[in-house]
């Protein structure tokens, strides 16, 4: 029988997409925010397809669930980044949100391999109740994955315009953070 090729499986094959969409975004965040942002933005929505993909297709496996997290850390790092240089009055600020973000998923990712555990969404409901309701509950894990990239996103749409494309960023980020605190 033959071994499957892993790399060729369908949410991998949606990862490298979201790499590629990504670096054309890099490309284009200094000067042309509607390619960029676009770029961007379809990147975040298919980080929700590979997950999608891998379930339907029975083709969950470590590469993809590291593909996933390492694309997702690289796109918010380099979104802020670039924050970093267009607001340098809150760089400080910025590097450290990118450092808190790597180190934090890094030591996560590196507790559940020396745990033994098969995926980094594995909760045992008694270790974390945080972690635990991060990951089980989806509504949670959609509305703190979109209020982050909305956040940044935002900011971004902030330097290049006031117009109504950053008007319904905010209104969103706005109403996800109010929801967040308050529930309503």
């Amino acid at each position: 029988m033959a071994e499957e090729n892993i790399f060729m499986f369908v949410p991998n094959i949606i990862g490298y997409a979201r790499i590629i969409l990504l670096i054309i975004s890099f490309y284009f965040m200094p000067t042309n925010y509607i390619i960029a942002t676009s770029c961007y933005v379809v990147s975040a929505l298919l980080d929700a397809f590979d997950g999608h993909a891998a379930r339907m297709f029975n083709q969950s496996t470590k590469f993809g669930g590291m593909l996933d997290q390492l694309t997702d850390r690289c796109g918010t790092m380099g979104l802020v980044a670039v924050l970093a240089h267009f607001y340098p009055k809150y760089m400080f600020l910025y590097l450290m949100s990118m450092s808190i973000d790597i180190a934090c998923h890094w030591i996560y990712l590196h507790t559940t391999v020396l745990q033994g555990k098969t995926s980094h969404k594995f909760i045992d409901m008694s270790e974390n109740p945080i972690m635990s309701i991060y990951y089980t509950n989806r509504t949670v894990l959609f509305l703190m994955c979109f209020g982050n990239e909305a956040f940044y996103a935002s900011l971004y749409l902030l330097y290049f315009t006031e117009g109504p494309i950053s008007k319904i960023y905010c209104f969103y980020v706005k109403h996800v953070v109010k929801y967040l605190v308050t529930g309503f």
